[in-house]
């Protein structure tokens, strides 16, 4: 199981719910190991995972029959799946199936329930839950699917209750951290793959091509890819181009797939030949920011601290000027997970969180500059998931 169990069956008591609905992809996944395509490729798809509380009844999924196969993966823990919606799949009675293809098939005998509400009512009414209080993560639910939804249970109360997962999520379970560090792992490999065929006259798109087939290679998927070089490097969300490498242009990563659904977010820094001494002093500065808010991490720890620790670490080592908004976020199945460490963060560190800590630097003419470590929060500091080091590589 993926979901912190115990963490989101607090928040429920303390929002008193007895029940909470998954809506958002992440959600959904986090709730049921169902990873429900649609969801994630486009805007609209309607999945659920109906989670009661604990003596409330077991989770039952929300699934298109377009996405049978996907609820039917073994890696699916709820086993309560009810599905909605036309779609044919053929099958030769005189064929023998694997065990995946007889859960599939056994899926696909169940009653159509039209549906992605009507399907989501009839779990609740099964549950014994339409007087109940429930918990609806708002983020994932098409505003008319809600109307409908609160029109089909008038003596329910439902509450938006996205947070909920939110609080959840912050803090990993054992599976999750395992997934994660190989996420971070494939990533900075995947960076070192890039980097050495960097050289005099190789494109962003070269660049790209080597990360991303390294990533494949690791057993990742490609996800955020942002490579620059020279000024282009200073573009906040650079996408690769045919921009070729000159002597003395920075190259700036800022990337990371995904693994088993799980995301990664790093920052590298490389330039063509020795770098002048103004790129080596900013580079050195936001390291040392870098540095000194990972220093700071542990438990008990405010957020907000450690982000005003970094920036002013900065603005001493080199970079008089330095403003950001943010210096790290949390990372999970989503791309920013809590914490947020930001100035106005009423965050605090946890065991178990994992944390994206960075310190970017975009000057517009010059280049853009950016390390950036993922680390698991443990009971004393942190324990970090990076192969490589954050020095600025010459090539």
């Amino acid at each position: 199981m993926l979901m912190n169990a115990r963490r989101l069956f607090d928040g429920m008591r303390a929002g008193r719910l007895d029940a909470i609905v998954a809506t958002m992809p992440e959600n959904v996944t986090y709730a049921s190991g169902f990873w429900a395509m649609s969801q994630w490729i486009r805007r609209g798809p309607q999945a659920y995972v109906l989670t009661p509380a604990p003596d409330r009844g077991e989770p039952v999924v929300i699934a298109s029959s377009g996405l049978i196969d996907l609820a039917a993966d073994p890696d699916v823990w709820v086993k309560d799946i009810l599905r909605f919606g036309k779609f044919v799949i053929e099958r030769i009675p005189a064929v023998r199936l694997d065990s995946h293809d007889e859960r599939i098939a056994e899926l696909m005998a169940q009653e159509d329930e039209g549906e992605a509400v009507g399907a989501l009512v009839k779990a609740i009414k099964m549950r014994g839950l339409a007087q109940a209080r429930i918990g609806v993560d708002e983020i994932g639910i098409l505003p008319q699917y809600w109307d409908r939804l609160a029109e089909a249970l008038p003596d329910a109360t439902l509450v938006r209750a996205a947070d909920v997962f939110r609080h959840a999520r912050a803090v990993k379970t054992a599976e999750e951290i395992r997934r994660l560090r190989r996420s971070a792992q494939i990533a900075d490999l995947s960076i070192q793959s890039a980097l050495a065929i960097a050289r005099e006259g190789a494109s962003e798109m070269d660049l790209a091509r080597a990360f991303h087939t390294r990533t494949i290679t690791e057993g990742g998927l490609p996800v955020l890819g942002c490579i620059g070089v020279g000024v282009r490097s200073a573009m906040t969300n650079v996408q690769p181009s045919e921009n070729k490498l000159k002597r003395g242009d920075v190259i700036r990563f800022d990337v990371g797939g995904r693994y088993r659904h799980y995301r990664a977010d790093i920052a590298r820094n490389g330039v063509v030949g020795e770098p002048d001494a103004k790129l080596a002093r900013y580079h050195q500065a936001i390291r040392a920011g870098l540095d000194r808010a990972i220093g700071m991490i542990r438990p008990g720890v405010r957020a907000a601290d450690v982000f005003e620790a970094s920036v002013e670490t900065v603005r001493r080592e080199g970079i008089p000027h330095y403003q950001r908004s943010h210096v790290g976020h949390g990372i999970g199945l989503d791309g920013y997970d809590a914490p947020n460490i930001a100035p106005s963060s009423p965050d605090v560190f946890e065991e178990g969180m994992v944390i994206c800590v960075e310190t970017p630097y975009y000057e517009m003419g010059f280049a853009g500059l950016q390390v950036e470590d993922t680390l698991v929060v443990t009971a004393d500091g942190v324990d970090s998931f990076m192969v490589s080091g954050t020095e600025l590589r010459i090539v």
